[in-house]
C-alpha cells in the first residue's frame, strides 16, 4: 500500500519535477514527508506569494511547469497574484495547496475558504483531489493544461486524508510529446499577398514570440525578408537588439520615437502578439493593416483587430511564410532609413554624469557589466519603461520584465529563479525601493541557497511611477512617499553584502566587485527621475507638435 502523498510525489518525479517552492503547513505534512523520502527538493520561502514568481518564472525560462506548495486558508490564498502573474504572463506553472479533510473533520470551518472556486478564474484549471488512486491521472492532466497554448497556471487542492490515504499502488501516466500544427495554408498564402503588396513593412514581436521554443523560427524569418522590426517590453531579445535590423522597443503606446516607423508603416507582422500587455501601438481606422502569427487566434480588442491571421506552431509555419515571400520584397528595407535617428534619440544622454544619475545612465552601465547571457529582472516601476526602452537585448529572456499583470514584488523572486537555473551566469534583480520592500524577506532565502546574485535597489522613497502620473495629471504631490531602511545594513542582517554606490563614476565597479565576489550582493543607488517628464511628456509632446505643424 502507498499513501497518496507518495503518489503526489511520484507523479511530480514522473513530470521531471525537480524543485517545490512554498511553505508547507499542518495539511501538508504527508506530503512534506513523503518530498524528504524523493529526489526533488523543497525550497521553503518566507511567504507564498514569491513562491509562485519562483515557479511561473522557472515556467517562463523552461517552457515546463514550475511547482510551488501552499496550506489550506491563508496560505493558499497567498498565490493568487502569483497565479495571475502567471496566467497573464503565459508561464506554466502547478499550484499545490492543502485542505482540512473532506471525509470528516473535527475543527469545523476553522480556515477553511473555498480556494477551488476562489482561484477559478485565476487558473486554466483548479479543482479538488477526491480519491488517492487518481492523483497519477489528475498530476499528469495538470502539468499537460497547463503547458498547452496558451500556457498558465494549474491549482490541485489536496485534502489532508486524502494526502494520508493508503491505496494500491497506481501505475504513473507517462509524459508524451505534443507537436503544435503548423498554420493553414491558405492563411500562410493571404498572409504572402499581404506581405508582398505591402510598400512600408514592419515586423513587431510580442510576448509570446519569447516562448523558448520559438525563438529560432522567429530569427530566421527576420534574416530572410530582412524587414526591419520592432519590438513588445516581453518580445525583448526574441531576435538580436545587436542586428541592425532592430528598430527599437514599444515601451509606450505612442508618440514615442520608435512610433514614427510604426505610423509609417503599412503593414505590420505582428509576431506573438498578446494584447495582454499594454499596447505597443494603438490600431485606428487609418493605420497600418495587420497579420497576427501566433499560437492562438487574437483577442480583437478596440485597439488590436489584425486583418489576417496565422495560426500555429509559430517557428515552422514563419518558415512557410519566408519560402512564399523571400527574395520578393523589393521594399523590405523602406522604414530601414528611420532606425539611426530613432536609435539616437532614445539613448540621448546615456552617458550623462549627474549624480544622482538619470536612469538612461543607469541603463547603460547596466548593460556593461551584463554579458550576452547574463539575465537581468526587473521588478514593476518606473525603471522598467527605462529599460525596455533603452536596453538592448541580445538573447531571448535575457531581460524579465512583466508587461502583463505588472506587479510590485516579483523582481527579486524571478531573479532567484534564474540564478538557480543558471548559477554560471550574472543575474542582476533590478528594483524600486517599493517593490523590493514587498519581498525583500527573500533574501535570507537567497542566502540560505547560497545563490549568486546581486540585487539593485534604485532608491527614490516614494511610489515613482505613480507619483509620475500624479504630476504629469497635474495633481498635487501627496501620498505617495515613504522612509526605507538602511539597505546596507539590512541585507547585512539576513547574511549578504551590501554597498551603497556614492557617484556615478562608481556604478560600473561597484557592479562589477558585487559580481565578482560571489554570493548575495545588494547594491543600493539612488536615481534622479527628473528625466520622466523632460523625455516622456515635454520632450514627446513637443515631437507630436512638430509633427502636427508639419
Amino acid at each position: 500500500m502507498v499513501k497518496g502523498s507518495d503518489l503526489l510525489v511520484a507523479a511530480l518525479e514522473n513530470e521531471g519535477v525537480e524543485r517545490v517552492f512554498g511553505v508547507p503547513g499542518e495539511e501538508n505534512l504527508d506530503v512534506v514527508e513523503s518530498l524528504r523520502k524523493s529526489s526533488i527538493k523543497l525550497i521553503v520561502t518566507r511567504h507564498e506569494q514569491p513562491a509562485a514568481f519562483m515557479a511561473a518564472t522557472y515556467g517562463r525560462l523552461t517552457g515546463k511547469p514550475g511547482v510551488c506548495m501552499t496550506t489550506l486558508g491563508p496560505g493558499a490564498l497567498n498565490l493568487t497574484t502569483g497565479a495571475a502573474y502567471a496566467l497573464l504572463g503565459a508561464m506554466p506553472m502547478v499550484m499545490i495547496t492543502g485542505q482540512k479533510g473532506i471525509l470528516s473533520s473535527r475543527q469545523a470551518k476553522f480556515q477553511i475558504v473555498d480556494i477551488v472556486s476562489t482561484f477559478r478564474p485565476l487558473t486554466k484549471q483548479s479543482l479538488q483531489i477526491v480519491g488517492a488512486a487518481t492523483i497519477p491521472t489528475l498530476v499528469r492532466d495538470a502539468f499537460r493544461i497547463a503547458m498547452q497554448e496558451r500556457p498558465g497556471p494549474v491549482l490541485l487542492e489536496l485534502p489532508e486524508d486524502i494526502a494520508g490515504e493508503d491505496v494500491e499502488p497506481v501505475a504513473m501516466v507517462p509524459p508524451h510529446p505534443i507537436e503544435i500544427p503548423v498554420a493553414h495554408a491558405a492563411a500562410l498564402d493571404r498572409a504572402a499577398e499581404m506581405i508582398l503588396k505591402a510598400q512600408r513593412p514592419l515586423i513587431m514581436l510580442g510576448a509570446a514570440a519569447s516562448r523558448p521554443r520559438s525563438t529560432a523560427g522567429i530569427g530566421d524569418f527576420v534574416r530572410r525578408t530582412r524587414i526591419p522590426f520592432f519590438t513588445t517590453q516581453m518580445g525583448k531579445g526574441t531576435v538580436s537588439g545587436g542586428t541592425n535590423l532592430y528598430m527599437g522597443t514599444a515601451a509606450l503606446s505612442e508618440r514615442d520615437y520608435v512610433h514614427e516607423a510604426i505610423d509609417r508603416a503599412d503593414l505590420i507582422i505582428a509576431i506573438g502578439h498578446d494584447t495582454i500587455e499594454k499596447p505597443p501601438f494603438i490600431m485606428g481606422p487609418k493605420g497600418p493593416q495587420v497579420v497576427h502569427v501566433s499560437y492562438t487566434a487574437a483577442n480583437v480588442e478596440q485597439v488590436y483587430f489584425p486583418q489576417c491571421e496565422v495560426i500555429g506552431d509559430v517557428g515552422p509555419s514563419l518558415e512557410l511564410l519566408a519560402d512564399r515571400v523571400e527574395g520578393r520584397l523589393p521594399h523590405a528595407s523602406a522604414l530601414f532609413s528611420l532606425r539611426e535617428s530613432i536609435l539616437a534619440k532614445i539613448t540621448d544622454r546615456a552617458t550623462e554624469a549627474r549624480w544622482p544619475p538619470t536612469p538612461q545612465r543607469i541603463v547603460h552601465d547596466v548593460r556593461q557589466v551584463i554579458p550576452e547571457d547574463g539575465v537581468v529582472a526587473l521588478d514593476n516601476g518606473m525603471y522598467k519603461i527605462w529599460f525596455a526602452r533603452n536596453y538592448r537585448t541580445l538573447l531571448a529572456n535575457s531581460l524579465l520584465l512583466d508587461n502583463a499583470l505588472a506587479t510590485m514584488g516579483a523582481g527579486l523572486p524571478s531573479a532567484m529563479m534564474a540564478a538557480m537555473l543558471y548559477p554560471k551566469n550574472r543575474v542582476l534583480a533590478i528594483c524600486g525601493d517599493g517593490g523590493f520592500m514587498m519581498n525583500s524577506q527573500e533574501l535570507e532565502t537567497a542566502v540560505r541557497l547560497k545563490l549568486n546574485l546581486v540585487i539593485l535597489i534604485l532608491e527614490d522613497s516614494a511610489y515613482g511611477m505613480i507619483r509620475w502620473k500624479q504630476a504629469v495629471d497635474d495633481f498635487p504631490d501627496f501620498g505617495l512617499t515613504f522612509g526605507n531602511p538602511d539597505f546596507v545594513r539590512y541585507a547585512e542582517s539576513y547574511g549578504a553584502r551590501g554597498s551603497r554606490i556614492e557617484s556615478t563614476e562608481a556604478i560600473v565597479p561597484t557592479l562589477e566587485r558585487a559580481f565578482a565576489g560571489g554570493g548575495v550582493h545588494l547594491v543600493v543607488i539612488p536615481i534622479d527621475y527628473s528625466e520622466n517628464k523632460r523625455v516622456l511628456v515635454d520632450e514627446l509632446r513637443e515631437k507630436l507638435t512638430q509633427i502636427d505643424v508639419s
